[in-house]
C-alpha cells in the first residue's frame, strides 16, 4: 500500500498536466495585454466633421494669398538721433501680378513698405492708391512670378449668423486662422485714424487682434466678403469690424477706369449745428447747419452758398454768426448733426454733385454744389 500511494499521486499529477496543456489552451499574449487598460481611438487623426474640413480646406486655399505687411517710418528722438519705427498688418493678394488689398491705416505715413509671403520671401512694396474715407489701400509687389490670389465675393447679401473666417498675422503670428459668425451688419464706427465714421461695417465675433488689420474675412466658400479693419478696445473682446468687400470693389473699378481715386476736395464751409432752444431763439427750423464761413474759391463759394450777413451774437463762450445760409437737408436726408454732411461727402467723388436744402431769409431752396477733386495723396 505504501508503494501504491506515491504511484497514485504521480498518476494524478500527470493527468492534471495533460488536461491543462491540451484542453484549456492558455493565450499568454492575451494575458500580457491585459495590463493595458486603454485602447487607441480609431483614425482619430484623420476624421474631421464637415465644418472642420471646410475650415481646413479654406485655410489651405487662402493661406498662401495672405501676406504680412511691415511699414517703416523714421523718427527723431530728443538727442536728434533718427531711428526706424515699425508697424505690422496684413493684406491679401488679389491678382497674380502682385496687387494687394489692405487697410489705409496699415500703410499711411510709411516711408518704406515690406511684404512677406507665406514662403517667408520678402519684397518691397509701393502704394498704388489710398482711400482714407473707407480705410482702404492698394499696394503692389514685383515678384517676377505668378502669385496665388483670393476670389472677391459679395457683401450685399450677407446674413447675420452666417459663418466667417479671418486670416491674418495678429501680434506677428503669421497665418493665424480664427472663425466666427456675422454678428451684425451696417455698423457705424469711429476710429482714431478716420476723420469721419466708417459706415456699413460688418460686425463679427471671429477673433481679430492687432496685426489682423487688412487681412481677409472669408465666407464658407472661401470668397472674400470683407477686410478686417478694427476691434472694440485694444485687444480681442469678441467684437470686431470688417469693411465690406463691395466698397473695395468700387475703389478697384475706379482705379481701373481712371487710374486713380478721385476724392472730393473739402466743401469749403464751417458750420455749427443748431437745434432746440437755440433754433427757436434764432427763429430757424430745428435741426440744421448754420454756415459760419465760406472759403473764397471753394466749391461752396462757386455754388453761391452764403456766410453770416448780420452781426454775431454771443452765447456763453461762443460767438455765432447769423444771417447766413442754414442747411436743413443733405441729399434729401434731414440734418441730425454735423456728421450728416460728413457722411454724405464720404460717399462722393471729385466732380460729383452734392444736393443741399438751404433755408435762406425765410425761404427754402435747393442748391447743387459741384465738388472739386482733391490732390492725389499716395
Amino acid at each position: 500500500m505504501r508503494i501504491l500511494r506515491p504511484l497514485a499521486w504521480a498518476m494524478i499529477l500527470v493527468a492534471a498536466f495533460v488536461y491543462i496543456t491540451s484542453v484549456t489552451h492558455w493565450d499568454f499574449s492575451r494575458v500580457r495585454s491585459m495590463g493595458r487598460g486603454w485602447s487607441e481611438p480609431a483614425s482619430a487623426a484623420t476624421s474631421f466633421s464637415p465644418d472642420e474640413q471646410n475650415n481646413i480646406d479654406i485655410y489651405k486655399a487662402a493661406r498662401d494669398a495672405t501676406v504680412n505687411i511691415t511699414s517703416t517710418t523714421y523718427v527723431q528722438n530728443w538727442f536728434m538721433q533718427v531711428f526706424p519705427q515699425k508697424g505690422t498688418g496684413s493684406g491679401f493678394i488679389i491678382s497674380p501680378d502682385g496687387q494687394i488689398l489692405t487697410n489705409n491705416h496699415v500703410v499711411q505715413g510709411a516711408q518704406a513698405l515690406t511684404v512677406k509671403l507665406s514662403d517667408q520671401k520678402e519684397y518691397k512694396a509701393r502704394v498704388l492708391a489710398r482711400d482714407p474715407r473707407s480705410d482702404l489701400a492698394l499696394v503692389r509687389i514685383e515678384a517676377a512670378r505668378k502669385l496665388p490670389c483670393l476670389r472677391l465675393g459679395e457683401s450685399d447679401n450677407l446674413v447675420v449668423g452666417q459663418k466667417v473666417l479671418a486670416i491674418g498675422n495678429p501680434f506677428g503670428f503669421n497665418g493665424t486662422l480664427t472663425t466666427g459668425i456675422v454678428s451684425s451688419l451696417d455698423r457705424s464706427i469711429q476710429t482714431e485714424d478716420s476723420q469721419v465714421p466708417l459706415e456699413g461695417m460688418i460686425q463679427t465675433d471671429a477673433a481679430i487682434n492687432p496685426g489682423n488689420s487688412g487681412g481677409p474675412l472669408l465666407d464658407s466658400h472661401g470668397d472674400v466678403i470683407g477686410i478686417n479693419t478694427a476691434i472694440l478696445g485694444e485687444s480681442y473682446s469678441g467684437i470686431g469690424f470688417a469693411m465690406p468687400i463691395d466698397r473695395a470693389k468700387t475703389m478697384l473699378a475706379e482705379i481701373q477706369k481712371n487710374g486713380k481715386i478721385a476724392l472730393p476736395a473739402p466743401l469749403g464751409i464751417s458750420t455749427i449745428f443748431v437745434t432746440g432752444d437755440l433754433a427757436d431763439a434764432l427763429r430757424l427750423p430745428s435741426g440744421g447747419l448754420l454756415i459760419q464761413r465760406v472759403k473764397e474759391g471753394s466749391a461752396a463759394d462757386e455754388a453761391g452758398l452764403q456766410g453770416p450777413t448780420d452781426e454775431a451774437i454771443v452765447l456763453g463762450r461762443y460767438q455765432i454768426g447769423i444771417g447766413g445760409d442754414y442747411i436743413t437737408a443733405v441729399e434729401g436726408q434731414p440734418v441730425t448733426g454735423n456728421e450728416t454732411l460728413q457722411r454724405a461727402m464720404a460717399k462722393k467723388r471729385g466732380g460729383d454733385i452734392l444736393e443741399l436744402t438751404v433755408y435762406r431769409r425765410g425761404k427754402s431752396l435747393n442748391v447743387k454744389v459741384k465738388l472739386a477733386e482733391a490732390p492725389q495723396v499716395i
